[in-house]
């Protein structure tokens, strides 16, 4: 059976698990938000304890922690920034707008710890939260998780699935096929001139995560209730925020102007919106080479795929494209996330947002997703990938869209009329043109060759 231990808060007294190190406010929101089984990620508990761990040595050197009480402070800080309490980080996503619940989640897991190290009861409020209010710490944990997740999860796997890429575009650089618009044939393009658009696309999608990174380095700490600074020391934020940035090895400092950093969130809004231009990409790219590996006979089949499980119950050695679905369900879910930043970020409420809570799961499940999908699809899929070289140019020759470069020569309306002559019985553009186009067959070869007509003048 569950034992209990009584704690008191300033509403009144609560019962408390003898076996976990958060206290009465954290037991108070698990009994209020019993809402769903989202709760934050392990980069946002780590977040929040460096900034306890840095705000505990700037307390020291300020005069207001002993040295002694705040060694246990970043010492007790530092365990939940490395994941050793998780278990006891148990407030739902679903909870306060300000997200004061995780705060005080973390203020009295730090609290506990440090009490246990020091053999002395230390206050969650007067000790760990000195100089801190939950309304400038959310934001500050948001900016910092958010920027340590793009800088060693999502941008290190968009580089590697746009190395993927640009390999497969000069692997192919030679592999003629016709291109498609509307889903219709078009005029000649290469294998490689194809996959040199979608490696493109990576190099945006990083240089969009890059242009984002510079207003989330503007933190709230330091602004407490309402950005004004009540009860924090002038030189609190400055401090904690430059050790922040020397451990983690980012180019934090305090906002500006610290009314906008509490009352917005803008800069995460902004994130958000390049996540979702990348899924946008990333849904296109595996879009795209799920339709060219269709078949294997009946598609397109200009791509093989990598076989990688099984694709049917019921039909015997079917392989389906299941690396491109599953990027393009982390694309859709990137989309919906987006969406929900987005109306969050409408709810800055005079001097605080009050969605802070749901940003922030939001914000880094996206990236998380995006990471983890674009490095398996990289591994799993673009690695393997392999062209069907007779398919593409068999395909070229037959399209339709070739009489496209006969036009300048012979009039767009005789041109058009060789393509529906050559749709009607079945033949090649250069078979039908062969007769009825007037042209001498060399100079009639050399409007058709079709490489000339990828490397137009």
């Amino acid at each position: 059976m569950a034992t209990f231990r009584i704690e008191s808060d300033s509403m009144g007294e609560m019962q408390v698990p003898t076996d976990v190190h958060y206290g009465p406010q954290t037991a108070r929101a698990v009994e209020n938000f019993p809402v769903s089984s989202l709760r934050f990620p392990r980069s946002f508990i780590r977040a929040l304890g460096l900034i306890k761990k840095h705000a505990a040595t700037t307390n020291q050197e300020l005069g207001f922690l002993p040295p002694d009480l705040a060694e246990a402070i970043e010492r007790a800080a530092l365990e939940v920034a490395d994941g050793r309490w998780d278990r006891d980080f148990v407030v739902d996503i679903f909870q306060t707008g300000s997200g004061t619940s995780t705060n005080m989640n973390a203020n009295e897991v730090i609290a506990h710890r440090a009490s246990e190290l020091l053999k002395i009861k230390v206050h969650p409020n007067d000790q760990v939260n000195r100089g801190q209010s939950s309304n400038d710490v959310i934001p500050t944990a948001i900016h910092v998780a958010t920027l340590e997740s793009i800088d060693t999860q999502l941008l290190p796997a968009l580089r590697e699935l746009r190395d993927a890429l640009s390999v497969k575009a000069k692997q192919f650089h030679d592999i003629l096929k016709t291109g498609r618009t509307h889903l219709q044939d078009a005029t000649p393009i290469t294998l490689g001139q194809e996959f040199s658009g979608y490696t493109s696309q990576l190099d945006h999608a990083i240089a969009r995560i890059e242009s984002c990174k510079k207003n989330l380095c503007e933190l709230a700490l330091g602004g407490t209730a309402v950005g004004t600074g009540i009860n924090t020391h002038p030189d609190f934020a400055r401090k904690t925020i430059a050790r922040l940035a020397t451990e983690m090895n980012l180019p934090l400092c305090e906002a500006k102007n610290h009314f906008e950093a509490q009352g917005s969130r803008d800069a995460c809004v902004e994130a958000s919106g390049a996540l979702k231009t990348v899924a946008v990409s990333l849904i296109k790219i595996a879009n795209d080479i799920r339709f060219l590996g269709s078949g294997p006979r009946l598609g397109l089949g200009e791509l093989k795929l990598p076989a990688t499980q099984p694709g049917s119950s019921i039909m015997p050695g079917k392989v389906n494209p299941v690396m491109c679905e599953m990027l393009i369900q982390v694309g859709a879910q990137v989309l919906g996330n987006d969406a929900t930043i987005t109306f969050a970020g409408t709810f800055g409420n005079l001097e605080l947002n009050v969605m802070m809570p749901v940003i922030a799961y939001n914000l880094l499940q996206s990236i998380e997703l995006l990471a983890n999908g674009s490095r398996v699809f990289a591994r799993r899929c673009i690695s393997g990938l392999e062209a069907d070289r007779e398919k593409c140019e068999s395909n070229v020759e037959r399209s339709l869209a070739m009489c496209t470069a006969l036009a300048p020569v012979i009039g767009y309306d005789k041109a058009a009329k060789i393509a529906k002559i050559a749709y009607e019985t079945n033949r090649t553009v250069r078979e039908v043109a062969k007769e009825i186009s007037g042209l001498p067959e060399s100079e009639l070869n050399t409007l058709l060759d079709p490489k000339s007509q990828t490397e137009p003048r």
